[in-house]
């Protein structure tokens, strides 16, 4: 794997206070044909680390290289005159309008880069190779205002020929065995959650991953769904690929608590009911039902997570876990040292998590 990180600000960047909450994008980017990449762009907030995949899928070879905002075409101009040195730099000239690259990509073979992005602007991605790089590239939108973001047919910092192909989407649509409609549920093999896991895309720029085996949200994003075309090649083996920016995290394990706050519960799965779309999902904390549907923020990013509980003596507590990458309002109780305690007797609450 190669990766390159910019000698100016991507630098400088491992020198900052960052937050402790990390975020971070996986993805996928194929070069198919026609001198196209197949994401024509994606949205992630200041401070992402994205890690990200070049595949070539077309009969020619192609790199990537991230750049510094309004620099493609002066990196692409520059990759011009490396006359003979073009080759042995994978047609990347040294310049620190170079925020990150892949080496070249052969058809069939595939190269990987990880950098981070702190700044707000408009980055690009583009394939330096000779009469590549005016027609194929892509744009990465580092900003906190996702909503900001123009769509696809009227974006002037992506490629005319992807504009023309996805004219009227927002973002990178993956091909479906069916036309989605939102709320949009897979049960499919998700990264960093457990083997039975469930993707839910509420609206097309807003989703989230619930593990079945654990009963509890593992974490949430913005600016996509999912992309399972590695899983689909794979035969299953291969985890779906999450389109977008993770900002929500969950580091403090099975929130909720019946009798003590301490004390992790046993919880089995007993399947979801979809009501107007949102899935429903039901199980047992300490053979108590528990009924939790989660909705997306009206407005920003976040979501609403509806609580409907059984019976219950004793007190009730919810754990909100600092770090996450949220902030949390519960409908009832009182919040202290990262724990809500509820009022004995509660038997529907909500919690509201919107993105720090």
């Amino acid at each position: 794997m190669k990766n390159r990180l910019a000698v100016g600000i991507i630098v400088v960047l491992f020198g900052l206070n960052l937050p402790a909450f990390a975020q971070d994008t996986t993805l996928t980017v194929r070069a198919i044909e026609g001198l196209k990449y197949d994401v024509p762009r994606f949205v992630v907030r200041p401070g992402t680390r994205v890690n990200l995949t070049l595949d070539n899928y077309d009969d020619m070879a192609h790199n990537l290289v991230v750049t510094l905002p309004n620099s493609r075409l002066r990196v692409v101009n520059t990759s011009l005159t490396l006359g003979d040195q073009a080759v042995k730099l994978n047609y990347v000239p040294r310049t620190p309008d170079v925020v990150a690259h892949t080496v070249v990509v052969e058809p069939g073979k595939s190269d990987k880069i990880s950098f981070l992005l702190t700044q707000e602007g408009i980055y690009a991605y583009v394939c330096t190779l000779p009469g590549h790089g005016f027609v194929m590239y892509g744009a990465i939108y580092v900003t906190k205002k996702p909503a900001s973001v123009p769509t696809l047919d009227k974006d002037p910092n992506v490629a005319a020929n992807r504009k023309d192909d996805a004219a009227g989407h927002a973002g990178h649509q993956p091909d479906h065995p069916y036309v989605l409609t939102y709320p949009a549920i897979y049960r499919t093999f998700m990264p960093d959650s457990g083997p039975a896991s469930i993707a839910v895309g509420l609206t097309p720029r807003q989703a989230y991953c619930w593990d079945a085996g654990a009963c509890r949200l593992r974490y949430a994003w913005t600016g996509g769904f999912i992309d399972q075309t590695d899983h689909w090649d794979g035969n299953g083996k291969k985890p779906t690929h999450v389109i977008g920016d993770v900002y929500f995290r969950d580091q403090g394990g099975f929130p909720i608590r019946f009798g003590t706050a301490d004390r992790l519960p046993e919880v089995h799965f007993k399947g979801y009911k979809l009501i107007n779309r949102y899935p429903e999902f039901r199980y047992t904390v300490n053979g108590i039902e528990v009924r939790e549907m989660i909705k997306p923020l009206p407005t920003g990013r976040g979501l609403i997570r509806q609580f409907t509980l059984g019976s219950v003596a004793g007190p009730v507590y919810f754990r909100c876990k600092s770090g996450d990458g949220v902030k949390y309002r519960p409908s009832v109780g009182k919040m202290q040292d990262g724990m809500v305690r509820l009022p004995v007797g509660t038997r529907t609450f909500t919690i509201t998590m919107t993105a720090e």
